[in-house]
Order: structure tokens, then C-alpha cells, then sequence
């Protein structure tokens, strides 16, 4: 059956009912018509018809659109069309020369500049013969590209195996983009006598494969698998290696297992030239109701201590709810082999590099107002002789009870904290006696808020007992304390419009008194379990104890007054700038002291000053500094600065000064060298194609300005060549005061493909500030962006 038609206007059918009768719809529905084409503006409204993805039960139900030049066949039974066919259900796009439609088999065969669209993916060649439904058949001689990471390649067939699964045979892969020129080759291509394709796993795997770079084979391998995106699978991941000055080359084979969505492990076998096997391995898990990780690493006869070596960590978050009632496992448990464990070992492997190892589980419970919390917690010292720790107490076990209430009669607002807790340490190394410690601390309070003002005094109730396993020096061997404190905390809001540099803000005006007073309780001979002196800074300065923890109750008569002034942006609600002010005004000395610490007896404390100015995306900067009037001199300083005109583009620096004890610069950076000789372009990011290639500088380093000397840095080079990435980082992480671990780490990536070399790129992520992944994905593509 042949149907005439003109050639200007293609022929195009609907080859299902459903197709016909929304024309018939259509054509009768003049209102619908004439309101379309009235002076309402069109809205968009979100449809199910550009889904992602189809579902197959309802996939039987789309029509199937055919247009050409020529047309021609039985109804029902097969359609011929030749001159630009074309075919359309779905996600499926076919073209061809000529094209042929059986629809009791739902077979496609299509002949001459061929072109499959597989929902974004792309395949061209001579010959088709497809199930479209079902999506099984093959191609002979296809150029294909595909749509998730741009790959693409040629081969001599194709088989389709279903809309997921594919084999192809003597085929190329790469995601190199082509450039004009008759002897143009990608600078990376992979070649294999059968590359398998699971698009549903987002898994290739090639047999009789060689990675070739720059026309040299550096990766020839029976059989390989690698990602097809960022979705996790199963199988060996590519090799790393590194080189430092403690375990020598360094050779690590990972292999990565997908347990299950919410499961997997990855084991770190590694060879080191100097020391020998360590073998290493790591297992997550996530559940709804609790999640964790447990690491492990195990070296036989180190030869670099001439000892089995090992270390094991374990993290888990738990908590599910009966009823009303929330119950709770937190786990933090941390051990290794031996004092010497921190040093050996790379700070950016799964290993342990810390001297004070926790050990801590915690059981809690929660009810309306009531929580309860059994905890048990020891400590691994590493000790240096060169630099000794005094060991923290274990607590074994500590059993704490809260109580608090917010809707009070009266508005008032009260809190009851009762503890338990049995301290334990080597005597010799502490020089004080164990004990058993039990406090409470009640708190009654009455905040009145409003937007312009608030006030809230407060009482609080401090009482305490211990318990000592030896007598203290008064041959005392139990003590109790019991301390009273009352403040009273109140400050003001103003608001105005204001205009600085042509910009206008609203400004706030903020001042804020606190006044606290605390009687005086002898404490000097109660030892210290769990307590230090509070960090002096804008959260602390309006604080009721000078001091963390509960051994100590510093005696207070003392007013803090300080002001803030932000400057807010009135269009966005964004705070532009924010300065500020604090000082304490002390009535009285304070004799309740830490030992070693002498009394407070200045009535003036010292000053401090902050700073936060965002004037705009590309600039920030913060400072804060604790003057002393009476000296003339900053005791405390931080001062830090970030530049970041555009993505990829960033430079920070901080200044951090302890008067007497250290001066420290902090920089971070990273930044294209191609700016330097004034290859500036907006649009020149990462990826913009071979021949194009762009160099990044990147890097931290840590100085101390008082020893004139590096502490910590992490320098590094990265080539984007738009299809694979080059990256060399040199490490220097101090161990000790007299030494360092150094690396040099080297990573080739193969953008869409692979990794090869030492984890160059994690290191990176973890010491580099806003450090930017140059092949972050923000967006995943759409088969809509790739419709034709």
C-alpha cells in the first residue's frame, strides 16, 4: 500500500488508537481551541510525559510516531518508509535512509546513516535491527557517545541485550573531544575486544583491554571494570602508589564490595619497599536508625620496628524510640599496636595518627523531660619521651541525669544536671589520688525577650562530693563543696537605615550587659579531673565560670559589657559586616584558681575586639584580637582573609598570635597559572578540551613566624587537559618537634573512566581550604538536553 504525499511536508503517523483518538479530541474542542488561542498568557505546569525515565508497564501504551518522504504498508502489519525516516516512541529515536517497521514483533530494521537515540545516548552506523520495546537487536559498525559522561568510541557491532545492558565487540572508549584534522587522536583511548555496558548498575566492563596515553599502552589488563558515573560498585579500583621517607614506594591495590545501598567495605592491601605488607580495610553501614564505620589495618613484621604493627577504630550512632521514650548507643572505640603507632603512619590513610586514643560508649534514654546517660570512657596515651602527655582520666563508668522544664508557671525556666563519675589514671603520672565524683547543678531562670530587648536573671545551685582512693595533702579523703552563683543577663537592639560608600544597609546597634556573682569556696586542694580554663573570646566572655568542667567554681563579682553593630543588607537579609567589643569590669579579685595559675586581681580585663566584613561574594575577612590597655600590646590575635572572584579561583591567608608562645601564617590557595601570562577567559574552566590545557597552582603551608620555620604543608600542581587530569602534590605533615613525614603523591585521572597513582586528590580535599574538585558535578545530564 503506498500513500502519496508531498515532499515538502513529510508524512508522520501515529501507529497506536491512542494517538488517533487525542487528535479526534483535539479537532473537536473548538471552546478549548479558541481559549488556547485567547490573550491568556501560557503557563507551564510540570508533566509526567518528560520523565526521566519510562516505566516499562506503561511504556506498551505510548504511541509510535513514524515520518519520511515516502511511505508505505499493511495496516497492522509492517510500515516501510525511505527517504529521512524517521521513528519516535518514547525515549527512542531512530533515523535512517530507509526504515522498516514489523508491529506484530515490534522489530525495527533500518539501513543507511543510521542514527539511535537511547534516551540521550547516541549510536550511528549502517545497519539496525531493533525490538524497540524490548530494546533488543544489535548494530553493525557503530560510532556511538554517551550521554552520563560524554564517552564515546566506534566498534564493530553492537548487541543490545535489553535498554540496560549492552556488548560490544572490538570496541574504543574515551572521553577525549574530537578536534578538527585528518591525524587527530585522543590523548587516552581504551581498547577491548568486548567492552560489556550495564546501565543500570552504571558499570562497563572490557576484556582484552589496553589503556593507551599519548599513543603509549601503560595499562594493559586482561579484564577491568570501571564506573560509568559516580554510582558505587564492586570490583578492584584502580592502583595508587606513593613515596615518603618512612615506609619508602608504597603500592596500594584497593578493592571496593557494594554490600547492599546502605553497606559496603573496601580493603586496602598495600606493599611498602621499606617496611613490607600492611593490610587494611574499612566497613560502613547506614541505617534509619543508626549508622557507623569500622576501620582496621594489620602489617606482619614491620621492618621498620621489627614488630607486628595494627590499629582498629570503630564509630557508631544509634537511637530509636519506644513509644515516647528515645534510647540511644553512641561508640567511639580507637587502638593501636603501640606508642610509635602515630608516627609511622600516614595521617591521610584509614590509620590512627593521634597520641590520645578514646575508647568511649555511651547508653542514653530520653522521656519528655528526662534523659539519663551511662558512659564509659579509657584512654590510649602514645607516649614520646621527648615530649611527654600527662594521661587524661578514664571515666568508668559516669552516669548523668538531666531534668529540664521551659513552661513553668510564671514563665520560668529550670534545669537539674546530676553526675556520677569514677576518675582513674596512673597516680604516678598524675600526682593526684583517684576518685569518685558526684555533683549536681540546679538552674532556675526567667528570660523576659522582645524584639527590641531582653532580660534574664538566673540562680544556680552547685553542690559536690568526692570520694579519694588516697588522702590529700590535709589527709582528707573525701571533700564536699557547694557554691552559689546568681547573674543576671540583659541587652538592647536598635535598629536604623543607614548609607556607607554608596550602599545602603540597615545597621543594628547592640549593647549587652552581663553581671554574675559567685562567693568564694575554698577549692585549692580539690585535685583536677576534667577541668581547664575557658578560651577567652566573644562566646565565653558572657559566660558565668572562668572555667570548663566541674572541679572548679571560679568566685565571681564582675560585670561584662560589650556592644555589637551588623551591618545587614535590607534587599536579601545577608549580614554584610559585623563589628564588636567586650570587657570585663571585676569588682573583686579572683582567688579560686587552677594550679599553677595565680589570682586574678586586675579590674580591668583585657579587650575584645572583632570583625567580620563580606562586602561582597568575592572578598571576606574576620579578626579578632584581645588587647591588654595596661601594656599597650595584643595578647591574642587572629586575623584571616579569603579572594575568590570565581569558581576555581581562591586565596586565603590567617595570622594567628599568642604573645609569648606562638605566631603562625596559615595560607591556602588555588589558582590557574594560566592567569599569570594573561590567559584570563570566563569561559575557560575545566574541561574546555584537549590543546587547551590549563595549570592550577594549589596548595596550604603552614610557617611559624616565632621558630622561623614550616610546620605543615601540602604544595601541588594540577594539568586539566579537558578528558584527563594530571596532579603531583608534595606532603610534609610534622610528626614531632625535630621531625616529619614527607610524601610526594602522583594521580592520573581519566575524566569519565578512571584513576591511576597515589590518592593525590583526597589529600587535597582534606588539608587545601574551598578547595574545588575540577570535575565537580552539579547537575545530573538530562536525555531532554540530548533530544534529536
Amino acid at each position: 500500500m503506498h500513500i502519496p504525499n508531498s515532499r515538502s511536508l513529510p508524512a508522520r503517523f501515529a501507529l497506536t488508537p491512542l494517538a488517533v483518538v487525542a487528535a479526534a479530541v483535539l479537532q473537536a474542542s473548538p471552546a478549548w481551541a479558541q481559549q488556547a488561542a485567547g490573550n491568556a498568557p501560557a503557563q507551564l505546569r510540570p508533566t509526567p510525559a518528560l520523565r526521566e525515565a519510562i516505566p516499562r508497564e506503561s511504556r506498551r501504551e505510548l504511541p509510535t510516531f513514524v515520518s519520511g518522504e515516502r511511505l508505505s504498508g499493511r495496516t497492522d502489519l509492517e510500515t516501510v518508509v525511505e527517504g529521512a525516516a524517521e521513528l519516535r516512541r518514547g525515549s527512542v529515536v531512530i533515523r535512517a535512509d530507509r526504515l522498516e517497521y514489523y508491529q506484530p514483533d515490534d522489530l525495527a530494521k533500518a539501513r543507511g546513516n543510521v542514527h539511535l537515540n537511547q534516551a540521550g545516548n547516541i549510536f550511528e552506523g549502517p545497519l539496525l535491527e531493533l525490538k524497540v520495546d524490548a530494546f533488543e537487536g544489535f548494530f553493525n559498525e557503530p560510532r556511538y557517545r554517551f550521554l552520563r559522561n560524554e564517552a564515546y568510541g566506534e566498534a564493530d557491532r553492537a548487541d543490545f541485550l535489553d535498554e540496560n545492558h549492552a556488548v560490544i565487540r572490538n570496541a574504543t572508549y574515551t572521553t577525549c573531544k574530537r578536534r578538527p584534522g585528518p591525524d587527530w587522536m585522543p590523548d587516552w583511548i581504551l581498547r577491548a575486544a568486548s567492552l560489556k555496558l550495564d546501565q543500570e548498575q552504571e558499570v562497563g566492563h572490557a576484556d582484552g583491554a589496553v589503556l593507551s596515553f599519548f599513543g603509549l599502552p601503560i595499562l594493559p589488563v586482561p579484564s577491568m571494570s570501571f564506573p560509568l558515573s559516580d554510582t558505587r560498585k564492586s570490583g578492584f579500583l584502580p592502583p595508587t602508589f606513593g613515596l615518603d621517607n618512612v615506609s619508602g614506594l608504597e603500592l596500594t591495590v584497593p578493592y571496593y564490595w557494594n554490600i547492599a545501598p546502605n553497606r559496603d567495605a573496601t580493603f586496602y592491601p598495600a606493599l611498602m619497599s621499606k617496611r613490607g605488607v600492611d593490610l587494611a580495610g574499612e566497613f560502613r553501614y547506614l541505617e534509619s536508625d543508626y549508622q557507623g564505620t569500622v576501620r582496621a589495618n594489620y602489617m606482619p613484621g614491620d621492618r621498620l620496628r621489627h614488630r607486628d604493627r595494627w590499629g582498629f577504630s570503630g564509630k557508631h550512632d544509634g537511637a530509636f524510640s519506644l513509644g515516647e521514650q528515645r534510647i540511644g548507643l553512641n561508640l567511639n572505640l580507637n587502638r593501636v599496636s603501640d606508642d610509635n603507632y602515630w608516627r609511622d603512619f600516614s595521617r591521610g590513610g584509614t590509620s590512627l595518627t593521634q597520641r590520645l586514643l578514646a575508647n568511649d560508649g555511651a547508653l542514653s534514654w530520653a522521656q519528655g523531660n528526662f534523659s539519663l546517660t551511662a558512659r564509659a570512657l579509657k584512654w590510649q596515651v602514645l607516649q614520646d619521651p621527648t615530649s611527654p602527655i600527662i594521661p587524661p582520666y578514664d571515666r568508668a563508668p559516669q552516669v548523668v541525669g538531666r531534668y529540664s522544664r521551659e513552661d513553668l508557671p510564671g514563665g520560668l525556666q529550670a534545669y537539674v544536671e546530676s553526675d556520677y563519675t569514677r576518675f582513674e589514671s596512673d597516680r604516678v603520672l598524675t600526682g593526684q589520688p583517684n576518685a569518685r565524683r558526684s555533683f549536681t547543678v540546679a538552674r532556675l531562670s526567667r528570660p523576659w525577650q522582645t524584639p527590641g530587648w531582653f532580660v534574664t536573671p538566673r540562680l544556680q545551685l552547685h553542690t559536690t562530693n568526692y570520694q579519694f582512693d588516697a588522702p590529700l595533702a590535709n589527709g582528707a579523703t573525701s571533700a564536699n563543696r557547694t557554691v552559689p552563683t546568681v547573674s543576671l543577663d540583659s541587652g538592647l537592639v536598635f535598629e536604623r537605615d543607614a548609607s556607607y560608600f554608596g550602599r545602603a544597609f540597615r545597621q543594628t546597634l547592640e549593647p549587652r550587659a552581663f553581671y554574675v556573682y559567685t562567693p568564694y569556696r575554698d577549692q585549692n586542694l580539690l585535685p583536677v579531673y576534667d577541668t581547664a580554663a575557658q578560651d577567652f573570646n566573644f562566646a565565653t566572655i558572657y559566660t558565668d565560670n572562668a572555667y570548663v568542667g566541674n572541679d572548679r567554681i571560679a568566685d565571681n563579682n564582675l560585670l561584662t559589657l560589650g556592644a555589637t553593630t551588623r551591618l545587614i543588607d535590607p534587599d536579601n537579609g545577608a549580614e554584610v559586616a559585623r563589628f564588636g567589643v567586650a570587657q570585663r569590669l571585676r569588682f573583686k579579685d579572683q582567688r579560686v584558681t587552677l594550679p599553677g595559675e595565680t589570682p586574678v586581681s586586675e579590674r580591668l580585663s583585657d579587650i575584645l575586639f572583632g570583625a567580620s566584613v563580606n562586602w561582597s561574594p568575592k572578598w571576606s575577612t574576620d579578626a579578632t584580637v584581645q588587647y591588654n590597655p595596661k601594656n599597650g600590646q595584643s595578647i591574642r590575635s587572629t586575623i584571616g582573609a579569603r579572594y575568590s572572584p570565581r569558581d576555581y579561583h581562591v586565596v586565603s591567608a590567617a595570622y594567628r598570635l599568642q604573645r609569648g608562645l606562638s605566631e603562625q601564617l596559615d595560607v591556602g590557595w588555588q589558582w590557574p597559572l594560566n592567569d599569570l601570562w594573561g590567559d584570563r577567559g570566563q569561559d575557560l574552566g575545566p574541561g574546555r578540551g584537549e590543546g587547551e590545557g590549563r595549570w592550577y597552582s594549589v596548595g596550604r603551608m603552614n610557617f611559624s613566624l616565632k621558630d622561623r620555620r614550616l610546620v605543615d604543608a601540602v604544595v601541588g600542581l594540577e594539568y586539566d587537559a579537558g578528558c584527563w587530569l594530571g596532579r603531583v602534590v608534595f606532603e610534609r605533615l610534622q610528626s614531632s618537634t625535630s621531625s616529619a613525614n614527607k610524601r610526594i603523591l602522583f594521580q592520573l585521572e581519566f575524566v569519565g573512566f578512571s584513576r591511576l597513582g597515589s590518592n593525590a586528590l583526597k589529600a587535597l580535599k582534606e588539608n587545601v581550604p574551598r578547595y574545588q574538585y575540577l570535575r565537580e558535578e552539579v547537575t545530573t545530564p538530562s536525555r531532554f538536553g540530548n533530544y534529536e
